[in-house]
């Protein structure tokens, strides 16, 4: 297949054009013309006259696929047109609303069919990352993700590196701006081999494709995503220059489109009628879902006829004319080998199912969660058990049901422990608790680790380097047996801790010493106090203003704190009522601990309004906007409730953006945050 010699531009024009044919064939039609062998021929061929000449390279040659230089971080860049997110179903009969939505929405306009039908696409909803590719005169020029649907991140150089995306479109026929959308994913059997290639290298392996393929696809370095096998579809569009009259009227039609300026397709996708139609579609990918190469966790149903999407629109951050029909919860079958008894920080003692390991979820689970000794008689589950095993999203495994028809002749019921696996204490059920606790507290070594583990959070008293395996070693020299136990490290003992040289040490003395200027809101919450969190913490703080006048507090100075209720209320009472919880206080200011009184709110724009935070934001943590809404007076949580302002969602938000649509709570972006925080008090 030599290419015949012209002058030199012209052969590399033709170089040029015979790659992307047969890049053409190999990633869109899956039909490629020549061998492995003779393609990596061409690209040789190509590179060598372009090292020759570099003057002659052009941005869109198959050799630049391949990042240069690290990049030193990601831009932000705003979407022409708004990334939504789509409403969720489950349920068959949400189909059937869905379906009805529609209809009576376009019932006076002339798009149903004679039946009084509407058509729709179908399409699978992929587990990957959603990206916006906008190309300018045929040209590449940006890519972008999701973000929170307005903003995303600038990834132009890591997705120029992946062979299935065009860098020029097909043919000589398209708008001059043109934004393709679509995902970016990884095959399960491509997802493996790298995992393996990661654990021979001692690199850190990936959880499941999707977090592979998001990982690569944010490498600083292209380079480092050039070697990953990455693999973008085509689903949709954003930004398209009007002077471009040929578009198709169907979004079918636009996916054909698209297919032939060079964007690959997933092959199941389907035209249909009616919500009858839209459920034979779902079974019918239920029944591959498992063969099909990469991950998927639902299908995509969207109105055909462009003019009737237009005339449905949006509601809220979503589109009226398009749902995603979620798949259950992921679930399989192992063998339950036995249940073990977990000490956590208070005491709380929770029964873990040890599994035969099993792929579920994206990920191989070995334990799962039984909740209490309640949910193991409810559910009959049994050691030696055949059981059912859930994974839905990041939620902790749980074991769902066991399967009696399989149950061994030998299997085992489980029997609570009468005393706490770790120091022996008895064991208490209060009547009106499902959880049984160790009544040993700090003299328990697990609750003392977990203690310190908790105090030393960012969230709480935010000591850096003071991790698990250091606590670890600490509470069993029995070196620290309060929090005040802390503050009397020396440099020359903790040198004495394995993998801790003077620097080490120094550093973590020095973080600790730090500590003595902590919030009062940062002590409450690190004092592990039961019910607290740092809502209420940052609550107290600010009604009570000290540690001695929180210490005082009767149930009815602390009813009045905003969302202190009775059970919470007495918890704080019970608390400080144990002579050994004012000591661990009294000691930590005889160690020169000074809590700062919690500073007012900056400004009082937020006063009165709660938000609750969900999904990634694009440019602050999670943590850094509820700083800015409690600096602005406003208040966070983390469940949503009818009481809720606003839900501040970002890319993958889950089930709390699912529920404030339920409850017709206001979701809004970071973009809109900000511009809540920039109000006039």
């Amino acid at each position: 297949m030599a290419i015949k010699q012209y002058d030199t531009e012209a052969q590399l024009h033709a170089l040029r054009n015979e790659i992307r044919k047969h890049d053409y064939a190999y990633y869109v039609k899956d039909a490629p013309l020549v061998s492995d062998a003779q393609y990596d021929g061409l690209m040789r061929q190509l590179q060598e006259i372009e090292a020759a000449h570099p003057e002659l390279v052009t941005p869109d040659s198959p050799t630049q696929r391949v990042g240069g230089a690290a990049l030193p971080a990601f831009d932000s860049v705003r979407h022409a047109v708004p990334m939504l997110s789509l409403g969720n179903a489950f349920e068959e009969g949400d189909i059937a609303a869905f379906d009805k939505r529609v209809t009576d929405g376009l019932r006076d306009t002339a798009f149903l069919d004679l039946a009084g039908t509407v058509e729709y696409n179908c399409e699978l909803k992929l587990d990957g990352l959603a990206i916006s590719m906008r190309y300018e005169n045929g040209l590449l020029v940006s890519a972008a993700t999701r973000g929170d649907g307005q903003t995303g991140e600038n990834v132009t150089a890591n997705i120029r590196t992946i062979a299935s995306v065009p860098l020029r479109l097909q043919g000589d026929s398209y708008p001059g701006v043109l934004e393709v959308r679509g995902e970016v994913l990884m095959d399960r059997q491509q997802f493996q081999k790298l995992n393996q290639q990661q654990s021979a290298r001692g690199d850190k392996v990936f959880v499941n494709p999707r977090n592979a393929a998001a990982g690569s696809l944010r490498q600083l370095d292209p380079r480092i995503t050039a070697k990953r096998p990455l693999r973008f579809f085509a689903y949709g569009w954003g930004e398209i220059s009007t002077e471009y009259a040929n578009l198709p009227l169907t979004h079918s039609g636009m996916l054909e489109w698209f297919n032939q300026l060079g964007f690959p397709l997933v092959r199941e996708r389907k035209v249909v009628q009616g919500a009858a139609s839209l459920l034979e579609f779902y079974k019918h990918v239920s029944e591959i879902r498992t063969n099909l190469p990469y991950d998927i966790d639902g299908v995509v149903y969207k109105v055909n006829l462009l003019e009737a999407q237009r005339a449905l629109g949006f509601v809220s951050r979503a589109p009226r004319f398009a749902i995603a029909h979620k798949f259950p919860a992921e679930e399989s079958s192992t063998r339950l080998l036995g249940i073990e008894v977990q000490v956590g920080r208070t005491g709380a003692l929770t029964p873990v199912a040890r599994l035969q390991p099993v792929f579920v979820g994206g990920v191989t689970v070995t334990n799962a969660t039984l909740h209490n000794e309640d949910e193991i008689r409810r559910k009959d589950v049994r050691i030696g058990d055949t059981v059912i095993v859930r994974r839905a999203g990041d939620v902790i495994p749980e074991v769902v049901r066991p399967l009696p028809e399989l149950r061994p002749p030998d299997a085992q019921a489980f029997v609570m422990v009468t005393a706490c696996p770790v120091c022996h204490s008895a064991i208490e059920r209060l009547p009106d608790e499902a959880v049984s606790r160790c009544t040993g507290g700090l003299f328990c070594e697990a609750q003392r680790k977990q203690s310190f583990l908790h105090a030393a959070s960012r969230k709480a008293l935010d000591i850096e380097g003071l991790g698990e395996k250091v606590i670890d070693q600490l509470v069993e020299q029995g070196w620290v047996h309060s929090l005040a136990d802390l503050y009397r490290l020396s440099v020359e003992k903790l040198m004495g801790l394995e993998r801790f040289g003077r620097k080490s040490a120094e550093n973590l003395v020095n973080a600790i010493e730090k500590s003595k200027q902590v919030e009062l809101a940062r002590l409450i919450y690190a004092l592990g106090i039961r019910h607290v969190g740092e809502t209420t913490a940052r609550d107290l703080a600010s009604h009570f203003g000290s540690m001695a006048a929180l210490m005082q507090a009767n149930e009815e100075s602390l009813l009045a704190v905003p969302d202190v209720g009775p059970v919470v209320a007495g918890s704080i009472i019970r608390f400080f009522a144990e002579q050994h919880n004012k000591d661990v206080i009294a000691d930590l200011q005889a160690v020169g601990l000074r809590p700062k009184v919690s500073e007012q709110p900056k400004s009082t724009a937020l006063a009165g309004k709660t938000f609750v935070l969900t999904g990634t934001l694009p440019n602050w943590t999670r943590d850094e906007a509820a700083a800015f809404i409690m600096e602005a007076g406003g208040k966070v949580t983390g469940s949503v409730s009818k009481k809720t302002g606003y839900v501040v969602a970002g890319e993958d938000a889950g089930s709390k953006l699912e529920k404030a649509r339920e409850l017709g709570v206001t979701v809004i972006d970071e973009g809109q945050l900000k511009a809540l925080l920039a109000q006039e008090d």
